[in-house]
C-alpha cells in the first residue's frame, strides 16, 4: 500500500465516526485505504483514558510531533548524556555508532542518532561536528572517477565467487590508494575485509606497482587474504603476484568497493586530501586503523572489527591492529 504520509484531521474525525459504529479497525483501514498498522497505532496512542476522541487525538498528535522535534534537547537536558556523546564523539564514533551502542547496552536516558545529528545541528552542538570524519553538519557526496589502465589478465567482478559478493565468508577483501598531496609521490595502500570491516593501511612511496604488491602481502602478513577486488589503477597491475585472485571493478564503478571508499573517508579525517604522505610514518596510519578498527559498527551489530575478526580467526598478528 503506497504511503499516504501522517493522518488529516477529517481522517482522525473519520475514525471516531466508524469507530462509533462499531467497525472493526481492520474495516476502518480498508475503507480509508490506509494501512491496519497506521489506524491501530493511532487509536492505541491517541486514546485518551480508553476512548478516541477525534479532536483530542488530533492535539496529541501535533503534540508528539512537536516533541520529536525537539527530541535534541535530551542531551542538553541530561549532562551525564551530554558528555557521554562529547566523549564517543571525540574517540571518532559516528552519531549511528553511539546511538547504536547505548541502544546495545540499554543505556538510560537514550539518544537516538536522529537526536544526535539534530543537536549537532544547533548553535550548542554545531562545534563537535569537528569530530565527524566529514567535519561537517551534513555530508557532501562527491564522485571519484578511476583512471582506465589496462590490467594484464584482468578478472572482472562479475566472476567474483558468491562468498565475497554476499559477505558470507571471511578472507574477502577490497583495496585502495589515498593519494599524497599532489606533486608529492605515494600514500597509503587501504584494504578492508568485506565482511568483519577491518581495516588495515600501509605505507607506499609511490604508485610502482611493485610498491602496492609489497604492501598487500604484508596486509597477508598480518590477516587471512583469501581474495581481493580492486580498481583499474596502473598500481594494480602486479595483481598476480599478490598471492591471491583479485577481480577488478567496472571503470568509473567505485560503489562496487564501497566499504573500503568508506574507510577512505574515516582515514582522511585522519590524513585530509594535501597531506604529505613522505611526512607520515607506518606508526600513525597504524594508529588511525586501530582507532577505526576498535569502535562499534552498525553493520556488524554494534560490535568492533577487531572484536567480529578475533572471533572469526582472520587475524594473525595482534599487536599492530589493536593497538596501533
Amino acid at each position: 500500500m503506497k504511503h499516504k504520509g501522517d493522518l488529516t484531521r477529517a481522517e482522525r474525525l473519520e475514525i471516531g465516526i466508524l469507530l462509533g459504529k462499531g467497525h472493526s479497525l481492520r474495516s476502518i483501514a480498508r475503507q480509508m485505504e490506509r494501512s491496519p498498522n497506521t489506524v491501530s497505532y493511532e487509536v492505541g496512542n491517541n486514546s485518551v483514558h480508553g476512548t478516541y476522541i477525534p479532536l483530542r487525538a488530533e492535539a496529541k498528535a501535533r503534540l508528539r510531533k512537536r516533541m520529536r522535534r525537539l527530541q535534541w534537547s535530551k542531551i542538553e537536558q541530561h549532562p551525564a548524556l551530554k558528555a557521554f556523546v562529547i566523549d564517543k564523539l571525540q574517540a571518532h564514533w559516528n552519531p549511528d555508532e553511539v546511538a547504536g551502542y547505548m541502544r546495545r547496552t540499554r543505556m538510560r536516558p537514550y539518544v537516538s542518532k536522529t537526536a544526535i545529528y539534530d543537536w549537532l545541528r544547533t548553535a550548542r552542538g554545531e562545534r563537535y561536528c569537528i569530530w565527524l570524519y566529514s567535519k561537517r553538519k551534513r555530508v557532501k557526496k562527491r564522485k571519484k572517477k578511476a583512471k582506465k589502465i589496462l590490467i594484464p589478465n584482468r578478472i572482472g567482478i562479475e566472476r567474483r565467487n558468491a562468498g565475497a559478493n554476499n559477505r558470507t565468508r571471511y578472507g574477502a577483501w577490497e583495496r585502495d590508494t589515498l593519494l599524497s598531496k599532489k606533486g608529492t609521490p605515494g600514500g597509503a595502500a587501504v584494504h578492508q575485509e568485506r565482511k568483519g570491516k577491518l581495516v588495515v593501511g600501509w605505507k607506499v612511496r609511490s604508485m610502482r606497482p611493485r610498491e602496492h604488491t609489497e604492501a598487500t602481502q604484508r596486509v597477508a602478513e598480518i590477516a587471512v587474504m583469501k581474495s581481493a577486488t580492486a580498481d583499474n589503477g596502473i598500481e594494480n597491475r602486479d595483481h598476480e603476484h599478490w598471492g591471491m585472485p583479485t577481480f577488478f571493478c567496472e571503470p568509473y564503478s567505485s560503489w562496487q568497493k564501497g566499504g573500503v571508499e568508506n574507510a577512505n573517508k574515516m582515514l582522511r579525517y585522519f590524513f585530509p586530501k594535501g597531506t604529505d604522505f613522505s611526512t607520515v610514518s607506518q606508526k600513525q596510519i597504524d594508529r588511525a586503523c586501530a582507532i577505526i578498527n576498535n569502535k562499534p559498527r552498525r553493520s556488524l551489530g554494534y560490535r568492533s572489527a577487531i572484536e567480529v575478526s578475533l572471533k572469526a580467526g582472520i587475524i594473525k598478528n595482534t599487536s599492530v591492529l589493536i593497538q596501533g
